[in-house]
């Protein structure tokens, strides 16, 4: 059985970190420090660890914030090394591959950047010059978020000299750390409101060499897709001429959640606003399913157009809800061009086990088919317990 995710962090991630800042200040109170941060360990969630060394940070390490910082810098591994397309070498977390010898990185890094997020914020400077140094251990995504909600302007001065930095860690966390709607971060809701202050920071990273920070700037863009969808379309129309085969890519991934939706500026930027010319049917691959196990689906195409037709197929699926009504969902079909006067059929099972995100409930589920964002035909089945 895999090992639970929480156990990144753990009594031995207390130790390690406790050794090196020892290491590096002989005064610090390790024994307190452990005490504090491992108590109850085993018994928490994963934020919940990250938390609670973090308190045991502020307890242990210098009143004076310049003063911590220093130690903490002084703490750490060697930067994560990142392989030829800049991506980094596996979580370098500080329980794996020799990093208790070499000093803090990993997850640890969580709860050190928490803490220079609490007690850093009366000194800007020092406090990103900090973070500059831990998200090349791990991430500082989480940690710089309220320094950009509470000092907007020197952040983004800092951000915008950052997208030269050498390191593509750093690269990324300009893109990471302002995205409005990063999961489990603070959601900076200003830039949900206007992300007009990142959008200069985006254009400059969106041919970065490393494809870590791409795929940062393609989610950031996709949040922004969110709250403003036909500002992403602009973008796409406004970045997709003469783009290389990255971007190309990036303004995908960037775009994909208006795709599904059928957003009509965005299907034109990628040459996908002319409708299906032709028929398209749907079939189940049978009538009644159960929850946990799947069911098939069966299109079929025909054009009957003069010349090839470009189409993203996707299905939306109406799910039952508990007080009976439906919630639509948005599931990837295919992506395929269709010559003149072309048939084809194509196929694809529909898993119906419960995720985390959605509990499956009976009842009739009712199926769309969308060929560039328009219905073109439809079928139900009846799921049941």
């Amino acid at each position: 059985m895999a090992e639970p995710f929480k156990n990144l962090i753990s009594t031995r991630t207390v130790d390690t970190a406790g050794h090196h800042l020892q290491r590096v200040w002989p005064q610090f109170n390790r024994a307190a420090f452990e005490r504090q941060a491992a108590n109850g360990l085993d018994t928490l969630e994963f934020k919940a660890r990250a938390m609670q060394l973090a308190d045991a940070l502020e307890a242990t390490l210098p009143d004076r914030f310049a003063h911590a910082a220093d130690l903490i810098e002084a703490s750490l591994a060697p930067p994560t090394a990142l392989d030829a397309d800049g991506e980094p070498l596996g979580l370098a977390n500080n329980e794996h591959g020799g990093a208790d010898k070499a000093g803090l990185r990993g997850w640890v890094v969580w709860s050190l950047a928490e803490f220079v997020a609490r007690r850093g914020m009366d000194d800007v400077p020092r406090a990103l010059a900090c973070l500059h140094a831990l998200t090349q251990r791990f991430s500082s995504e989480f940690a710089i978020r309220p320094f950009i909600q509470s000092h907007p302007d020197a952040v983004f001065a800092t951000l915008t000299q950052w997208v030269h930095d050498p390191s593509a860690h750093v690269r990324r966390l300009v893109s990471e750390g302002s995205r409005p709607r990063l999961p489990w971060g603070l959601r900076l809701q200003a830039l949900v409101a206007d992300p007009a202050p990142a959008l200069p920071l985006l254009r400059a990273l969106q041919d970065d060499p490393s494809a870590y920070v791409r795929r940062s700037v393609a989610n950031h863009l996709n949040d922004i897709a969110k709250d403003h969808p036909d500002l992403v379309a602009h973008w796409v129309q406004t970045h997709r001429p003469d783009a290389s085969a990255q971007r190309e890519a990036l303004l995908r991934h960037a775009s994909r959640g208006l795709i599904k939706q059928g957003h009509a500026p965005t299907l034109a930027a990628w040459g996908l606003a002319r409708g299906l010319e032709g028929e398209a049917q749907l079939k189940l691959s049978a009538r009644r399913a159960s929850v946990g196990g799947d069911i098939g689906l069966e299109v079929t195409m025909h054009s009957t157009a003069a010349t090839p037709q470009t189409l993203v197929i996707d299905y939306l699926v109406h799910h039952v809800r508990a007080n009976g009504g439906t919630s639509p969902k948005v599931f990837k079909g295919w992506k395929l061009v269709l010559a003149p006067g072309e048939r084809c059929t194509l196929d694809k099972r529909h898993s119906l086990r419960p995720v985390t995100t959605r509990t499956l409930h009976p009842g009739r589920h009712r199926i769309e088919l969308q060929v560039n964002g328009a219905v073109c035909a439809e079928a139900a089945f009846d799921l049941i317990g």
